[in-house]
């Protein structure tokens, strides 16, 4: 079963070798613009912003906070107008996922690659109210270079999986416990992949953990069992490699929208859960603020976040900024979903 599977990837990976010198553009896509976006972090003249995520205030929710990594310097913590709230300096931080615990904290989880032969978890306590961050923990995973991060559902007792995925194919899932403010984890593998993976996300509600191989596609593992399938493959349609980031927003009890940074043509492919059915795909042009290319990491979030984001937000990386570092471009949700439908109604 599995000698079919490398055949596809090493074809896969020649076809991704090829867009380096040509460049390959998917299906149309729609046009949205962005309504904020965050200062530029503070890493110039590099590749350095790159994975966002969003804390939603449930008392204010156009309070709520964005948590970014420059993985250069560390995080910094941005308001929906993009406004620099804080900043840790911790260099070697990639991606980044927040966990909300019962008792009311708040933490971060960020790959920490700054060891390139293990890889890390920095863990950090968000304050809410001053959205100040505090470094915590920083807890060995296993070999390989952190690279991609996401969490499974917290448990009553605050307990929760982080799911690691390194540069060299490995997907780990860490038990991580907390005993006041002391953090252990007890790592496993739960699968692997055959090549680059990064992006990932999390479904509790149907066990699965979805993944990105870069040259490859998207992966639905079994966060139990670790038994996977390839459910969107690269095929320079829909998904032009590099598959970067991904972001879900749960509806009801098994749907939803996961969203696929398709990096290789600067757009983003959305699919409906659970069937994984192909929705469309869309651009973040420039507007009253700049569009979006070669996007790394994105975030979101379909609930109401105040009057500049009614229908939930969608937060993405920007990799050329124009003329100053790299940032993030914040956009309505309910705007990208309105021209998904309306380029399918024209059609």
């Amino acid at each position: 079963m599995l000698k079919p599977f490398h055949a596809f990837s090493l074809v896969t990976l020649g076809i991704a070798a090829a867009c380096a010198s040509i460049p390959v553009t998917g299906d149309p896509a729609v046009t949205v613009t962005a309504v904020a976006e965050t200062v530029p972090v503070g890493t110039t003249n590099e590749d350095a912003a790159d994975d966002p995520a969003i804390w939603r205030n449930p008392a204010d929710p156009a309070k709520s906070l964005i948590v970014g990594t420059d993985k250069k310097g560390g995080l910094y913590v941005y308001d929906l107008a993009g406004r620099e709230v804080s900043f840790l300096p911790a260099p070697g931080l990639n991606n980044v996922a927040i966990a909300e615990l019962p008792d009311g904290r708040v933490l971060t989880l960020a790959s920490d690659r700054s060891d390139l032969a293990t890889a890390h978890i920095h863990v950090a306590r968000l304050d809410t109210a001053t959205g100040s961050l505090t470094p915590m923990a920083r807890i060995a995973v296993g070999p390989g270079e952190g690279y991609g991060i996401c969490i499974g559902a917290v448990d009553a007792d605050g307990s929760f999986a982080v799911f690691s995925a390194p540069k060299e194919g490995t997907i780990y899932r860490t038990a991580l416990a907390l005993e006041g403010e002391r953090v252990t984890g007890r790592t496993d593998t739960l699968a692997t992949v055959p090549s680059q993976p990064e992006g990932c996300v999390a479904d509790p509600r149907t066990n699965t953990l979805y993944v990105g191989e870069e040259a490859a596609g998207i992966w639905a593992i079994d966060m139990e069992t670790g038994a996977k399938e390839l459910v969107a493959r690269v095929d320079n349609r829909l998904l032009v490699a590099d598959v970067e980031g991904l972001a879900l927003a749960p509806e009801g009890s098994d749907g939803g929208w996961l969203v696929a940074s398709s990096q290789g043509d600067n757009a983003y492919a959305v699919f409906r859960l659970p069937g994984m059915e192909p929705l469309g795909r869309f651009r973040i042009g420039a507007g009253a603020f700049g569009g979006t290319e070669e996007t790394d990491g994105i975030e979101l979030d379909a609930r109401s976040f105040g009057p500049a984001f009614p229908g939930g937000a969608f937060v993405a990386q920007d990799g050329v900024n124009e003329d100053a570092a790299q940032n993030f471009k914040l956009v309505r949700w309910d705007a990208v979903l309105a021209a998904l439908e309306g380029a399918a109604g024209a059609r």
